[in-house]
C-alpha cells in the first residue's frame, strides 16, 4: 500500500458547531425523533433533539434521511477482503486448512495491506465507523490508524502444542509492544488466543494473564463448529487428527470449549467471544452471568452452515451481544445492517428491528467495552454518526427502526462522521483510491489461480471480484 505520511483521510465538519438535520434521527438509546437534528462541537455531540429546539449554528440539511449512531463491527478480519467467495463450498475444515494456506503461499505483506484498506472503505460506505479486528499481523491496525476509524486491533497468537507456548508469548509481547507505541485515541490494541484448535491450554491462561496485567482487551474464536466441539469435549475429529499428525498429544480438555476457556482463566479478562454457534444451557448461563460479551456473526455462521447461535437466550441471560461481518472469505458483505436483517429473520421473529438495530450499535459498543464513547447519540459522547437516504419514490415510514432492516439493510450510507471528522459525503468516500481497487482485483485474480492449481477441478460458485 502506497500512502503518504499525512493526516487521515477526510474532513472536519464545516465549523467548530455544525447542525445535522435528518427526516429522522435515531439516538438509539431513546425514542427516535421526527424532524431531528444532532449538533456536533468538534468531535463530541452537544445536542440530539427537536429541529426547533437546536442551537443556533451552521446546517448540513440530510432532508429525507435517518440519522443514527455510525455502526459497530464487533468482529471482522479486514485483511482478507481479497479472499471473497475465494473458498466457497468447503465445509469448515478444509476452509481453515484452504485459508492458512492461502495466507501462507499467495498474499504478501503489500496484499494484506491493501485489503485491510479496501475492507475499511466498504465498511465506511455500509456506515461502519467502528471495527474489532483480530489478525496474525498488524495489516489491519496500520490500516486503521490511516484511515481515521474507530477500533480494537486484536493481535492473534497460535500456538497449539504447550511446547511452543514461551515462544508464542515472546512473539505477541513484542508484537504489542510495538503496536502500543502506535496506538491512538480512536484506536487500541488488544490481544486474541485464536481457538481452541490454534492454542494450548498453556498458552490460553498465558496470553489471558498477560491481557489482564496489560489491561488489555481480549478476543477469541469458541464455540463455533462441531469439530472444534469435537475436539475439546472427545480428544476426536479433524483437527485432532491434524494435531496427532504433528505429533501434539491430543485428550479430552474440558465439557465445553467455553468450559475449557474458564479452566483456562480466560473469562476472568473479560473476552469478546466470537461466534458461540454451539452452546448449550450450562454455557449460556455461564456466560450471562459473568454478562460477557459475544460477537455475533449470522452471515458468516450461515456460511458455513453452523448450528444457530442461541442468540435471544443470550440476550436474555445478560450476554453484552453486539453484530459482526467476520471476514469477506466467509461473507458477501461488509454490512452490519445486513447482519442485523439475518438476525430477525434467523430467529424468526423473536429479536425485533428496534433490538437488531441496538445489536449493530450500542450492543456492539457495549461488547467493545465502549458504550460510554459511542453506540448511542447522547449529549457528550464522541461524533460518531451513520446518515441513510430513504428510498425515493416510496412513502416515508413512521418507523424509522424497521426500515433500516427492511429497506436499507444493504444501503450506501449518504453520509459518515468519525469524532467529527467527515469521511463519507453523498455516498461518496473524500480519500483518494490510490490505486488500491485495482491492487486488490489483481491479488483475487493470483488468489484464484492459486485455488486453481491447488484444486483443478474447483470453479467460482460465484463471480469473484
Amino acid at each position: 500500500m502506497r500512502q503518504s505520511r499525512g493526516r487521515a483521510p477526510g474532513e472536519k465538519t464545516v465549523a467548530p458547531i455544525t447542525r445535522y438535520h435528518a427526516r429522522w434521527v435515531l439516538p438509539v438509546s431513546a425514542a427516535p425523533v421526527a424532524d431531528g437534528t444532532v449538533v456536533v462541537e468538534d468531535e463530541r455531540i452537544s445536542y440530539v433533539g427537536p429541529r426547533h429546539g437546536a442551537p443556533t449554528g451552521p446546517d448540513v440539511e440530510l432532508r429525507d434521511a435517518i440519522l443514527l449512531p455510525g455502526l459497530v463491527n464487533a468482529h471482522s478480519h479486514l485483511d482478507l477482503t481479497v479472499m471473497r467467495r475465494l473458498l466457497d463450498g468447503l465445509p469448515f475444515f478444509p476452509w481453515v486448512r484452504a485459508l492458512t494456506a492461502a495466507r501462507r503461499e499467495a498474499m504478501t505483506g503489500a496484499d494484506f495491506l491493501d485489503s485491510a484498506h479496501a475492507g475499511i472503505r466498504e465498511g465506511l460506505l455500509a456506515g461502519i465507523t467502528c471495527f474489532a479486528d483480530t489478525a496474525p499481523g498488524d495489516a489491519a491496525f496500520a490500516a486503521m490508524l490511516f484511515t481515521g476509524v474507530r477500533g480494537i486491533a486484536y493481535r492473534e497468537v497460535f500456538g497449539p502444542d504447550p511446547s511452543q507456548c514461551d515462544q508464542s508469548m515472546s512473539d505477541l509481547r513484542e508484537s504489542v509492544r510495538e503496536m502500543t507505541m502506535r496506538r491512538t485515541r480512536l484506536v487500541s490494541v488488544g490481544v486474541s488466543p485464536h481457538a481452541p484448535y490454534s492454542v494450548s491450554d498453556a498458552l490460553f491462561t498465558a496470553s489471558s494473564t498477560f491481557a489482564r496485567e496489560h489491561d488489555l482487551p481480549l478476543a477469541t474464536h469458541v464455540a463455533e463448529s462441531d469439530e472444534e466441539a469435537k475436539l475439546v469435549e472427545q480428544g476426536e475429529g479433524e483437527f485432532a487428527a491434524l494435531l496427532h499428525g504433528r505429533d501434539i498429544a491430543v485428550n479430552p480438555r474440558a465439557r465445553s470449549p467455553i468450559a475449557l476457556l474458564e479452566r483456562c482463566g480466560v473469562l476472568e479478562s473479560d473476552p469478546l467471544l466470537i461466534h458461540c454457534c454451539r452452546l448449550d444451557d450450562t454455557d449460556v448461563a455461564t456466560i450471562g452471568a459473568r454478562r460477557l460479551a459475544v460477537a455475533h456473526c449470522p452471515a458468516s455462521n450461515a456460511y458455513f452452515a453452523h448450528r444457530p447461535s442461541p442468540l435471544v437466550a443470550l440476550l436474555h441471560a445478560g450476554a453484552r451481544v453486539g453484530l459482526g461481518t467476520d471476514s469477506l472469505a466467509s461473507n458477501d458483505r461488509m454490512s452490519i445492517l445486513g447482519e442485523a436483517q439475518l438476525a430477525v429473520a434467523s430467529t424468526g421473529g423473536a429479536l425485533d428491528a428496534r433490538r437488531a438495530v441496538e445489536l449493530a450499535t450500542l450492543g456492539g459498543a457495549r461488547a467493545l467495552n465502549m458504550a460510554h464513547e459511542v453506540g448511542s447519540l447522547e449529549v457528550g459522547k464522541q461524533a460518531d454518526l451513520a446518515v441513510y437516504a430513504l428510498p425515493a419514490g416510496e412513502a416515508i415510514p413512521d418507523d424509522p427502526v424497521s426500515a433500516l432492516v427492511q429497506l436499507l439493510h444493504h444501503a450506501t450510507a449518504k453520509l459518515v462522521v468519525i469524532a467529527g471528522r467527515v469521511l463519507v459525503r453523498d455516498g461518496q468516500l473524500l480519500a483518494a483510491d490510490d490505486g488500491i481497487a485495482a491492487r486488490c482485483l489483481a491479488a483475487s485474480q493470483r488468489l484464484v489461480e492459486w485455488r486453481r492449481r491447488r484444486d483443478p477441478s474447483w470453479r467460482p460458485l460465484r463471480a469473484i471480484h
